[in-house]
């Protein structure tokens, strides 16, 4: 499948199958992020994989919503701001590693017949204590992954997103 046409395809999964992940296919696609660029190759992720109770229900606590119960697993992306790439005016680039790795895995879970949704809104203090995590380790997204019990529309983009001539300029301002 072509790249377009899986980003296309990739949406929030909030309803998933009660079916576990085989630890291969899971390795697969985390791949995806482990291979994934970040700036100056810092890579200063760290992908936890909770799948087993009852840790995976005190990871779901961390979150609000009610449709997290269903995920089988839930990947801990987190970033590391003292190993990541700062720029000379201090900009700090673990944010911007960490979204791209997350990207990469969500988009090698649609292509392994997974779902994912992103979660950022989270108790990430909570969080970091369940997982016993240094100071130094920040929890950035919990992704649920699964097998989706629901699918999602590709053709919404053209209704819920902003038409290229608003969003590309050529050379200018």
């Amino acid at each position: 499948m072509n790249l377009l046409n899986l980003a296309k395809r990739r949406y929030s999964c909030r309803s998933f199958l009660d079916k576990p992940i085989n630890k291969e296919l899971l390795m697969n696609v985390l791949e995806a992020g482990r291979v994934a660029p970040s700036a100056a190759n810092k890579q200063p992720w760290t992908f936890i994989v909770v799948n087993e109770q009852p840790l995976l229900q005190q990871i779901k606590s961390c979150y609000g919503k009610s449709w997290i119960e269903s995920a089988p697993t839930v990947i801990v992306i987190c970033g590391n701001h003292t190993t990541s790439w700062k720029r000379d005016d201090g900009k700090d680039h673990c944010d911007i590693d960490i979204g791209i790795a997350t990207d990469h895995i969500a988009l090698a879970a649609v292509d392994a017949g997974l779902g994912t949704c992103w979660i950022c809104k989270f108790d990430a203090k909570k969080c970091a204590s369940i997982l016993g995590l240094p100071p130094e380790i920040e929890p950035m997204v919990l992704l649920p992954i699964g097998f989706p019990a629901d699918t999602g529309n590709p053709d919404r983009h053209d209704s819920q997103r902003l038409p290229p001539d608003k969003i590309i300029k050529w050379n200018r301002w």
